[in-house]
C-alpha cells in the first residue's frame, strides 16, 4: 500500500505546497492569461497534475491512472449526465415552440432584465440547487435567460454569480450532511454555523448581482425588489438552517423568495428603463401569465420540480438506491493510505464508484424529459434528434468535465490537495480567514462543495483544535467559503457556457469575469468567519 507524503519536496511544506500548486497555476495561466478554451486548459492542467504526482510525490503509475480515470468517470456521471438532460429539457421547449409562451408569461410579470435575473437566476436557480444541485441550476437557468434575450455571456455569468448563496445546502442538504459525517460534529450545529455565515451574504447577493449587471444606477431602480428578494431568502435560510436542519433550507428559502417577488411584481414596476449589454429582442410580448397554453408550456419545468422532489423523498430514494451498484475502482480502492495530520490515524483511502443510475439527479431530469415529450406530444424522431444535437453541443464541455475531475481526484489521491490544506492550516491566527479560502480552493478544484467537505472537513477540525478555535465554526467556514469557488470551477464554466450557447473560445472570458467576483466574495466569507472567531465568538454555533 502506497502511503501519502505531504512534504515530498525537501521535507518542506512551503516548497511542497508551491509544487502542488503547479496544476492550479497552469489552469489560471491558460484560462486567464493565454485565454485558451476550458477543455484545452483542463487537459494541460491534468497533464501538469500527472507530472507532479509521478515525479514530486512518487505516486505509482497504476494509482495515477486509477485516480485519473476515476475522476473522469465521475465527471461524466453524474455531473455530465445532469447537464446533458437539463439541456435536452430546454431544447424540448424550444423545438416545440413552448419556450415562446414561457417567455411571454415571464414578460407578463416583468420585462425588466434585472427582475428577470432575480426571479430566474437567483430564486428559481436556488430552488433547483436545493432540489438537485450538481450543475442543474446553472444549466437550466442560463438556458432560460438566454432564451429570454440575454446575451449568452451575461446569461452564463449572471447564473454563475447567483449560484452562490444556496450551494452549501444544495441537493437536499448533501454538502452539510457529508460534512457532519466526515467530522462527527452535530448536524444541526453545523447547519446553524453555515447558515450564520451564509445568510448575511445571501442578504446582499441579489443587490451585488444587479450591480454587476449595471452598476449603482441599475441597483437604485429596483431597490424594492432587491430588498424583498434578499431579505426573504436570507431570513428563511437563517431560520431553517438554525432551527430545522439543512435538508429543506434551500427549498423553503427559494420558494419564499419567488413568492415574494411575484407578489411584488403584481403591484409594482420600476420607473426607469434598463438595457443589458448585448441583449436582444427574444420576441416575447406581454400576455397573461396564467392562460392554459402558458401553463402547459411550463409543464417540462413543473415536471422537473416534481420528479426531483420525488427522487429526494426518502421512501422513493430508498427504492431507487436498491439498484445502485458500488464498484471498487481498479488500481485505486484501498491501495493508498492517508496519513496524519490529515486524518487522526493512518487509514486506507477508499475509491468506490457509485453507479446510481436510477437515483442520480440526472436520471430524474431524464424522466422529466421523457414525460415532457409525452405531454407536449414530441415525435420520437424529433426527440432523438434533440438528444443527438445536444450531445454534439456538449462534446467539448464533457471533455472539460472529465479532465478537470481527473485533475481533482489525482490531486486528492496523490496528497497534493492535502499539502495545500496543511499550508493553509499553518497560517496560525489567520486561519479563520484562510479556512474559508481553503474551502474556496477545494471547490475550484473539484467543482463540488460536497467533495470539498469530504476532503478538508476533518483537516479543519484538527487544525481548529490545535489552535484553540471553535471546530464547528471552522468546519462551517470550509463549506461556506466553498460556495464562492463554484463560479470559477471549470465544470461550472463549461456547464454555463454550454447551456447559454457560448462557444468554447469564450469560456476563458467567462472565467476572467467570474474570478474577481469569486475572490472578493470568498474574502467576505473569510472576514465573517474572523468576526465570529475573534470579535463575537458568542454568536458562533
Amino acid at each position: 500500500m502506497w502511503q501519502q507524503n505531504y512534504t515530498p519536496v525537501g521535507d518542506s511544506l512551503a516548497w511542497s505546497a508551491l509544487v502542488a500548486m503547479a496544476p492550479v497555476f497552469t489552469l489560471l495561466f491558460l484560462l486567464g492569461v493565454k485565454r485558451k478554451p476550458a477543455w484545452v486548459s483542463a487537459l494541460f492542467g491534468l497533464g501538469a497534475t500527472v507530472l507532479v504526482a509521478l515525479f514530486a510525490y512518487g505516486m505509482p503509475v497504476v494509482q495515477v491512472a486509477g485516480a485519473v480515470t476515476y475522476g473522469a468517470a465521475f465527471g461524466l456521471f453524474p455531473i455530465g449526465w445532469i447537464v446533458y438532460w437539463a439541456i435536452v429539457l430546454y431544447r424540448i421547449t424550444v423545438e416545440t415552440g413552448r419556450f415562446e409562451l414561457i417567455k411571454n408569461s415571464v414578460a407578463s410579470l416583468t420585462d425588466d432584465r434585472r427582475l428577470q435575473a432575480l426571479l430566474i437566476a437567483f430564486a428559481f436557480g436556488a430552488f433547483l440547487e436545493g432540489a438537485a444541485g450538481f450543475g442543474t441550476p446553472v444549466a437550466v437557468a442560463a438556458a432560460m435567460l438566454a432564451g429570454l434575450g440575454f446575451s449568452p455571456f451575461f446569461a452564463a455569468g449572471i447564473c454563475l454569480l447567483a449560484n452562490t448563496a444556496p450551494v452549501a445546502f444544495g441537493a437536499i442538504g448533501i454538502p452539510t450532511v457529508t460534512l457532519a459525517g466526515i467530522t462527527g460534529l452535530p448536524l444541526l450545529r453545523l447547519s446553524a454555523g453555515i447558515g450564520r455565515i451564509c445568510a448575511p451574504v445571501s442578504l446582499f447577493i441579489p443587490g451585488y448581482l444587479i450591480a454587476v449587471m449595471g452598476g449603482w444606477r441599475a441597483v437604485r431602480g429596483v431597490l424594492p425588489a432587491i430588498a424583498v428578494c434578499g431579505v426573504s431568502f436570507a431570513a428563511v435560510q437563517f431560520a431553517v438552517s438554525n432551527f430545522v436542519g439543512p435538508q429543506l433550507t434551500d427549498l423553503l428559502s427559494s420558494l419564499t423568495a419567488m413568492a415574494c417577488l411575484v407578489a411584488l411584481f403584481l403591484v409594482w414596476r420600476p420607473r426607469d428603463r434598463f438595457q443589458l449589454p448585448g441583449e436582444h429582442d427574444a420576441g416575447s410580448r406581454p400576455a397573461s401569465a396564467f392562460t392554459a397554453q402558458s401553463l402547459l408550456a411550463w409543464t417540462p419545468y413543473a415536471l422537473l420540480v416534481v420528479v426531483v422532489l420525488l427522487w429526494g423523498w426518502e421512501p422513493v430514494a430508498r427504492l431507487l438506491n436498491s439498484v445502485t451498484r458500488v464498484v471498487p475502482w481498479p488500481g485505486l480502492h484501498y491501495l493508498i493510505e492517508r496519513m496524519p495530520p490529515v486524518v487522526k490515524a493512518p487509514a486506507p483511502y477508499a475509491a468506490a464508484y457509485s453507479v446510481n443510475w436510477l437515483s442520480a439527479s440526472g436520471s430524474a431530469c431524464a424522466i422529466a424529459c421523457l414525460l415532457s415529450a409525452l405531454a407536449l406530444r414530441v415525435r420520437p424522431a424529433l426527440f432523438l434528434n434533440i438528444m443527438a444535437d445536444t450531445l454534439r453541443q456538449l462534446a467539448f464541455s464533457l471533455v472539460t468535465m472529465a479532465a478537470v475531475l481527473g485533475l481533482a481526484f489525482l490531486m486528492n489521491y496523490s496528497g497534493a490537495t492535502a499539502t495545500l490544506g496543511l499550508a493553509f492550516a499553518a497560517t496560525g491566527k489567520l486561519f479563520p480567514f484562510f479556512s474559508a479560502l481553503l474551502g474556496w480552493l477545494g471547490v475550484f478544484l473539484t467543482g463540488s462543495d460536497t467533495s470539498t467537505n469530504a476532503l478538508f472537513g476533518n483537516l479543519q477540525v484538527v487544525t481548529a483544535s490545535r489552535l484553540g478555535l471553535n471546530p464547528v465554526l471552522m468546519a462551517a467556514a470550509n463549506s461556506s467559503g466553498g460556495v464562492m469557488g463554484k463560479m470559477i470551477s471549470l465544470q461550472s464554466i463549461a456547464v454555463a457556457a454550454a447551456a447559454s450557447g457560448l462557444t468554447s473560445n469564450e469560456e476563458s472570458k467567462l472565467f476572467r469575469f467570474t474570478l474577481k467576483h469569486s475572490i472578493l466574495l470568498a474574502s467576505v466569507i473569510g472576514l465573517i468567519v474572523v468576526f465570529y472567531a475573534y470579535v463575537a465568538p458568542g454568536l458562533a454555533p
